[in-house]
């Protein structure tokens, strides 16, 4: 068992894909990536692969911004990811890294006239943000527009911005970042869709207050509405919705479903995880395991 790589059209273990130190991407952000869970499933010796094509049809999309043209389509990077996981050979939750890249060794900014190329890892991950409630502060760094650079793309070079955010926050003792943008709307975590509870509806900001169009979000939000019946409505929130919330959640590839507890030293309603909350963690629970088959057409098995 190791994190095995599909790189530069082969498979390998992760210990022998390096790329030069003057590729262009690697000084200029010029790149795209994305986040899949394999979840590993004990009692019946599989993994699911969650929302696979879907994850890459997001990053295809990001490469037609970056200027980036790849061989593969989405059902060839689904397998060629499926195969990168069942060599790794381990039994447990496998991250799934993919990213596409201008990998040209070349210095200049620019997109166009470079080589192009994508590979995906297959490793690892602790918990991202822990196992209990997160306590998040509000960042003064404000999440980048869309008119500066996508954001409905993982472009690498935009995680500057989340990284500046999530430093300050861990550093001030905090777990998380809350990031406002330019309009002083709630926008995301720095890695997380953001989602507040209040009336019994669940809120969450619409694409057009910069945040990433999260496969984990757009989960969550067809398991509220179908499942529990509870109404989902998109609009912009204003940061002291945050402190009157009934509850508070952020939602992720690495971070599934995690409470918000806490925000600017305030209790989201009682302090602890939320009764919507927990009804959607188990739910997603459910399906990121490839436990309900009314959601099958979200699931990538591999028996190894």
């Amino acid at each position: 068992m190791e994190p095995y790589a599909f790189f530069r059209g082969e498979y390998m273990p992760l210990k022998d894909a390096k790329i030069g130190i003057l590729t262009q991407a690697l000084h200029y952000g010029t790149a795209t990536f994305g986040g899949i869970r394999a979840n590993w499933d004990e009692e019946k010796e599989q993994f699911c692969l969650f929302r696979v094509k879907d994850h890459y049809r997001r990053q295809l999309n990001a490469c037609k911004i970056l200027n980036i043209s790849l061989p593969w389509n989405e059902q060839q990077m689904a397998d060629i990811t499926v195969e990168t996981v069942r060599r790794s050979g381990f039994r447990q939750n496998v991250y799934c890294r993919p990213l596409a890249y201008k990998s040209s060794e070349a210095i200049g900014v620019k997109l166009h006239g470079l080589e192009d190329d994508w590979f995906v890892i297959a490793t690892t991950l602790p918990p991202y943000l822990g196992t209990g409630g997160i306590r998040c502060c509000t960042s003064s760094w404000r999440r980048v527009s869309d008119t500066q650079i996508s954001t409905h793309g993982k472009v690498t070079g935009i995680y500057v911005n989340s990284a500046l955010a999530k430093t300050d926050a861990n550093r001030a003792g905090y777990d998380e970042a809350i990031m406002l943008n330019e309009a002083g709307h709630v926008s995301e975590g720095s890695g997380e869709n953001i989602f507040i509870v209040t009336k019994g509806k669940i809120v969450t900001p619409p694409p057009s207050d910069s945040i990433l169009l999260g496969i984990t979000r757009d989960s969550v939000m067809q398991l509220a509405k179908k499942e529990l019946g509870i109404e989902v409505i998109e609009r912009s929130i204003v940061r002291s919705e945050l402190y009157v919330a009934d509850e508070a959640f952020f939602t992720g590839t690495a971070t599934n479903v995690a409470p918000i507890i806490e925000v600017d030293n305030r209790p989201i309603g009682s302090g602890d995880t939320g009764p919507i909350t927990a009804k959607l963690q188990a739910l997603f629970n459910e399906v990121a395991y490839g436990r309900n088959p009314k959601y099958s057409e979200w699931y990538t098995i591999l028996k190894p």
